[in-house]
């Protein structure tokens, strides 16, 4: 097998591995609120996790200096703090493959607050995909059944568009600053995570269960949902074509709603499924992936995953 093919090979494995380290990291969060509450989970998680990629950076040789403060603070706010507190918040009254599948109605909400906040105005194809969106979100939501879990749904959805927040303000830096992506990970990250801490120290939570069971947990959420599978995204963009790379992303809540499936024994009603297929086809025309050639948008950063 020639060197090319061996490294596409692994390329398409550490992809798969991408998707399912993110994906199971759902269902790792919602066993997580057996032993802590949602913030202090949250703040741990993302401390440990900054910690992390600040040894990465300072191994790799990359520069240790913060990007623009404020603009730092505001993404972490919003990409780490809002959208982790919202998410784990909502994981208290809902499935993880449920919360997992709003969270990632994240691009959609991206695409409305670019057009407020950057003036990047939507085209046919944006429209499409939300219009499917809002489909697939009655399905699942199933209003006229009544909202027993109303405020998890809430509370998932208002996590997506503080994620979507925290993307659109990523953009902003990248256009303006340019910093390392590795670098603005680390700082917004710690941000997001002091934030969490804070509101752990303020807001009445059950004590932490110190376990094996919980440090699994957070390791887990630790070394693998936030580093490693980093590590591998990073592998993938550089050998995979963009179109290719892209699609993981959609991969994501897919495998979450599927390993809530197999783990937590939640199972999906035929109209969530029916939800799940909507929203995903909105999410591909968003995108703007095109399956029949070896071109689409460029792959969103590390920022824009979980």
């Amino acid at each position: 097998m020639s060197s090319s093919a061996t490294s596409r090979r692994n390329a398409v494995l550490a992809l798969f591995a991408t998707i399912l380290i993110w994906a199971y990291s759902w269902v790792v969060m919602k066993q997580a609120l057996r032993y802590a509450g949602p913030f202090d989970f949250a703040a741990l998680r993302y401390l440990f996790g900054a910690f992390l990629l600040f040894a990465a950076l300072a191994l790799s040789g990359q520069s240790l200096r913060p990007p623009p403060l404020l603009l730092t603070i505001a993404i972490g706010l919003c990409q780490t703090a809002a959208f982790q507190a919202l998410e784990q918040l909502a994981l208290l009254g809902s499935g993880a493959g449920h919360v997992a599948l709003l969270a990632y109605t994240m691009p959609f909400w991206a695409v409305l607050l670019a057009w407020l906040l950057l003036r990047e105005r939507p085209v046919r194809r944006h429209w499409l995909g939300l219009v499917l969106a809002v489909l697939g979100l009655l399905c699942i939501i199933a209003p006229w059944r009544g909202l027993g879990s109303g405020l998890s749904t809430v509370l998932a959805i208002g996590g997506g568009v503080a994620w979507a927040a925290g993307t659109v303000l990523s953009k902003h830096m990248f256009r303006r600053h340019a910093p390392s992506p590795l670098n603005l990970t680390a700082w917004q990250m710690l941000a997001g995570a002091l934030a969490l801490g804070l509101t752990a120290r303020l807001v009445p939570q059950r004590p932490i269960s110190w376990s094996w069971a919980f440090a699994g947990i957070l390791g887990y959420s630790t070394v693998f949902a936030s580093s490693l599978a980093w590590g591998l995204w990073l592998f993938v963009l550089q050998r995979l074509p963009t179109t290719v790379a892209s699609l993981s992303s959609l991969g994501v809540p897919v495998a979450s709603v599927l390993l809530a499936w197999a783990v937590l024994h939640e199972r999906p009603s035929l109209l969530e499924g029916a939800g799940i297929v909507l929203v995903l086809l909105g999410l591909i025309a968003v995108s703007g992936v095109q399956l029949r050639r070896g071109r689409g948008i460029p792959p969103a950063r590390l920022e824009d995953q979980r």
